[in-house]
């Protein structure tokens, strides 16, 4: 076994403290090399341990292959096997000396596209891969399009097979001013061209000794120090409340503590708060963080807050800076993707899951079914079927305190569930999206559930 393959010593806790985490997601058509990308990520980052690396070669020759197929280090259904292609999102969990990394390979196929959506939705990076030997196709500019919806702030452009084209930076140098254009008009904020070829693994942990007239980085260097870490100071602080605290005992006889996980900003003790929907106010006086007493705690950091007022406050509740308070309503107007093989349609009775608070809404109206081939609207489409994404009107029973999707992808985010089986129908980004939606009638009289 050669060097390659070995694992490394292990990170120490003090290591793997000191580094930054970057949740990323590939995408790319069919037979693009995606599982390739990321095996081969793997496998030359030493990330893999001898028994998967003996696993995937055993798999490797019952298939008739002479060397290791890395796309079986995370195409792990049988399905997927069978036909070589991804079919549902493979999460990998690895780590360097410079960064932790949480990574979705997810499908390429059409019928898959809200599969990309799920891994997607909590990416810091997408990269998406592009056959040097095809260039951008409809399929490519559809996961852009997607990236572009989940405001996924940094999108690597990986062309690869470059070994099938000879290397030629004419063709990388092509493909890349196409993808950068439509990309950029989408509003993808940065957008980095890396030509690879994984199979190879030219210029994925290693500098290509094929391609020298390419000077930038390699695509595990460009994920080791792209930038994830956000100013905190222009951040919207919110704490959505997962648990109250009340442990009742003789030492701790008057502590009431609101848990949860920050979903954005920083909080500190002496902050002026808001809780809502009820609109109380009160002052933090004290934060809790592992047992301990801290003076200010930031995303995405669990704490325990204390309020210097004895108020209502439950599950669901969302505990906010006063001065920087999110609207709260009952219309509720969003991108969505819809996920299930159920269809959406108007005046169809849901559950909205929002933050840690679900309450029961009604889809008022669909203005619009976004064709990501060519980003044109279809009005009034009545409905919209698995991996459609469209605009939705939804009326809730219950006030929310909503941001925009554009301002934080954490409270600006939502889920429909079926009331009757608790299935999962639709994932929702509130606000605009970056095509301008069909204006929203509301001329539906429902019945049941009228708010």
């Amino acid at each position: 076994m050669t060097s390659t393959t070995e694992p490394t010593e292990p990170l120490s806790v003090e290591q793997l403290s000191a580094t930054t985490l970057l949740r990323f997601a590939t995408a790319g058509s069919v037979d693009d090399g995606k599982s390739t990308l990321v095996g081969r990520l793997l496998h030359d980052s030493k990330s893999i341990l001898t028994d998967q690396l003996e696993a995937v070669e055993h798999a490797s020759r019952n298939r008739g292959q002479d060397t290791p197929d890395l796309a079986l280090l995370t195409d792990g259904l049988r399905a997927e096997r069978e036909q070589g292609i991804t079919i549902d999102v493979a999460y990998r969990y690895f780590a360097t000396a410079r960064r932790r990394f949480i990574l979705a390979d997810t499908p390429g196929h059409v019928q898959y596209t809200r599969n990309m959506v799920t891994g997607a939705s909590t990416a810091d990076l997408a990269v998406v891969l592009v056959d040097a030997r095809n260039g951008v196709i409809e399929q490519t500019r559809r996961h852009a399009a997607v990236a572009a919806l989940l405001r996924v702030p940094h999108v690597v452009l990986a062309v690869n097979k470059m070994d099938l084209v000879g290397y030629e930076e004419s063709v990388f140098a092509a493909i890349a001013e196409e993808f950068t254009a439509y990309a950029s008009e989408l509003g993808v904020p940065e957008i980095t061209a890396i030509p690879i070829s994984a199979l190879a693994g030219d210029n994925v942990v290693e500098p290509s000794a094929n391609m020298d007239w390419y000077g930038g980085p390699t695509v595990l260097e460009h994920l080791e120090t792209v930038p994830v870490s956000h100013d905190l100071a222009h951040c919207h602080a919110r704490l959505p409340v997962q648990y109250v605290i009340r442990p009742q005992t003789a030492e701790h006889p008057d502590y009431r503590g609101y848990a949860g996980q920050i979903a954005a900003g920083s909080l500190r003790v002496g902050q002026t708060v808001t809780v809502l929907p009820s609109g109380r106010t009160s002052t933090i006086s004290g934060i809790d963080l592992l047992g301990e007493p801290v003076d200010v705690a930031w995303t995405p950091q669990s704490v325990t807050v204390l309020l210097k007022d004895d108020i209502d406050i439950s599950r669901g509740d969302l505990i906010v800076p006063s001065t920087d308070a999110p609207p709260t309503t009952q219309d509720v107007e969003a991108t969505v993707c819809h996920v299930a093989d159920e269809a959406l349609t108007v005046g169809h009775r849901v559950l909205l899951k929002h933050g840690t608070r679900t309450v029961k809404a009604i889809v008022k109206d669909i203005p619009s079914r976004l064709t990501l081939d060519d980003l044109s609207l279809h009005p009034h489409p009545g409905r919209l079927v698995a991996n459609d994404i469209g605009r939705v009107k939804i009326r809730t029973a219950e006030p929310l305190p909503v941001d925009s999707y554009a301002d934080s992808r954490r409270t600006g985010a939502f889920i429909l569930i079926d009331p009757s089986d608790g299935t999962t129908l639709t994932a929702g980004m509130v606000g605009e999206s970056f095509a301008a939606p069909q204006p929203v009638k509301d001329d539906s009289d429902d019945d049941g559930w009228d708010f």
